[in-house]
C-alpha cells in the first residue's frame, strides 16, 4: 500500500488549509456541516454545539475553521444549494442561509465525487475500487494545496458484514481509501469502516491517526450521564429499556435490521461499561418518515431504592440530528487533522467523548470530558 503525507510531522504555516473529506457529502449532516462552518467563519452565527471553539481548547493550534476546505464522496446528485434548501424547508437550517452561503456550497459540490455503491453492485475489483476513491481524496488534496485532508465518514448505516465474507463493505472501502491516501480518518457512523480485520495491518502500518465509531448526539449522550450516576449512588437497576423514533435518511437506513443492530450495540455498550452488567429491557428504532431530520428518544429505567422500594425515571430527548451532529464532526475534524500535524497515529486517545463506541477509554461521560481535556493539553504541548 502507498501511503503519501509528506506533512505528517511538518508544522503547518498560519496560511495552510486542511481538507475535510466526508463520505456522504449531500447527507444531512454532511450539509448541515459544510454550511454551519461557513456561516460560523463568516460570523453568521456561534459555534453553538463546538466544544473545539470554547476556552478548553485554546492554544491547541486547531486548524480555524475559515481555512477548511470541503469534498467529498456520495453516490446521491442533488447539489448541495438544492439540499441545503431542502434542510431549510425541514426546519434544519435557518432561512436565508443558503443563498448566503451559496458560494461556498457551491465550491463543497465541485469537489464531490461518485461514491461506491453497494459491494453486490460495483462492477469493479476490490482494489480497484479503492484505489479510484483514494485517488479522487488525493486529487483534491493537491487541486487546493492542503497540508492534510481528514476524511469522515457520515454515510447511512450499513450492516455488519456476514460472518465469512471476505469481501470489504463499502465503509471498509472508504476508510482503506482514506489510509491509501495518507490521511487521518474518522468514522462518526456505526458501520465497519476502519474495523474490519483484513484492515488493521494497514492502520497499524500507516502511522495515521484515527477515530470512532458512531458520533453520540443524543440518547446514548443521556445515558452516558445517567447510568453512571445509578452506579455511583449503588441504585440497582433492573430493566432499562427505550425507543427511538426517527425518519429521514437515517431512519430508512436504521429500518433494515442489521443496520439496527449496528446502530444498538454501541447505546447498550454504555449501559453494560457503566453498570457491571447489561440490565434487561429492548431497545426499538422505528423509522417514521413524517419526522425527516427530527427524532423523539424515550428511555424508561426501572430500578430499586432502599430497602427495596421500586422507582422508575423515564426520559424523552427530542432533537435535530443533523443539527446535534454537524458541530462534532466538524470537532473531530479539526482534532483529527492536528493529531495527524503533532505526528500521533492509531486511535487517538481521548476522543470517547463523541462516540457510542469509542476506540479506548471510560463509557461515563464526566471520564471522558476529562480525557478529552487531556487530549488538549498534549496538543497545546506541541503547538
Amino acid at each position: 500500500m502507498t501511503v503519501e503525507r509528506p506533512e505528517q510531522h511538518a508544522s503547518a504555516p498560519d496560511s495552510a488549509r486542511t481538507g475535510v473529506w466526508l463520505v456522504g457529502a449531500r447527507g444531512s449532516v454532511a450539509t448541515t456541516a459544510i454550511a454551519g462552518s461557513a456561516a460560523v467563519a463568516a460570523g453568521m452565527h456561534p459555534p453553538t454545539g463546538m466544544v473545539t471553539e470554547t476556552g478548553a481548547f485554546s492554544g491547541c493550534g486547531l486548524p480555524p475553521l475559515e481555512r477548511l476546505v470541503f469534498g467529498g464522496h456520495d453516490i446521491a446528485s442533488c447539489p448541495l444549494p438544492k439540499r441545503a434548501e431542502q434542510l431549510v424547508a425541514a426546519g434544519v437550517l435557518p432561512h436565508g442561509l443558503p443563498a448566503a452561503l451559496h458560494a461556498e456550497l457551491g465550491a463543497a459540490d465541485a469537489y464531490i465525487r461518485p461514491g461506491t455503491p453497494a459491494t453486490f453492485e460495483d462492477p469493479r475489483e476490490e482494489d480497484e475500487a479503492i484505489a479510484s476513491l483514494a485517488a479522487d481524496i488525493s486529487a483534491f488534496s493537491r487541486a487546493n494545496g492542503l497540508v492534510r485532508t481528514v476524511v469522515v465518514n457520515v454515510a447511512s448505516t450499513e450492516g455488519a458484514p456476514a460472518a465469512g465474507e471476505a469481501a470489504l463493505p463499502p465503509s471498509s472501502r472508504y476508510a482503506a481509501a482514506a489510509l491509501r491516501a495518507g490521511c487521518p480518518y474518522v468514522n462518526f457512523t456505526p458501520s465497519t469502516g476502519l474495523h474490519h480485520p483484513a484492515l488493521a495491518d494497514e492502520a497499524r502500518a500507516s502511522g495515521l491517526p484515527y477515530a470512532g465509531r458512531d458520533g453520540k448526539t443524543g440518547q446514548t449522550l443521556l445515558r452516558s450521564v445517567l447510568a453512571p450516576m445509578f452506579a455511583q449512588r449503588a441504585l440497582s437497576v433492573r430493566a432499562w429499556s427505550g425507543t427511538n423514533l426517527l425518519g429521514g435518511g437515517d431512519g430508512a437506513a436504521l429500518a433494515d435490521p442489521g443496520a439496527a443492530a449496528a446502530k444498538n450495540s454501541g447505546k447498550e455498550r454504555v449501559l453494560a461499561d457503566s453498570l457491571g452488567q447489561l440490565p434487561e429491557g429492548q431497545l426499538h428504532i422505528d423509522d417514521v418518515p413524517a419526522l425527516g431530520d427530527w427524532k423523539t428518544a424515550w428511555d424508561h429505567v426501572a430500578f430499586d431504592g432502599f430497602l427495596g422500594s421500586r422507582m422508575v425515571l423515564q426520559t424523552i430527548w427530542q432533537g435535530c440530528d443533523s443539527a446535534l451532529a454537524a458541530p462534532l464532526v466538524l470537532d473531530l475534524a479539526r482534532l483529527l487533522g492536528r493529531a495527524h500535524a503533532a505526528g500521533m497515529s492509531g486511535p487517538v486517545d481521548g476522543l470517547g467523548f463523541y462516540f457510542k463506541d469509542p476506540d479506548s477509554g471510560p463509557s461515563a461521560l464526566p471520564g471522558q470530558w476529562r480525557a478529552l481535556l487531556g487530549l488538549a493539553d498534549r496538543l497545546r504541548a506541541g503547538a
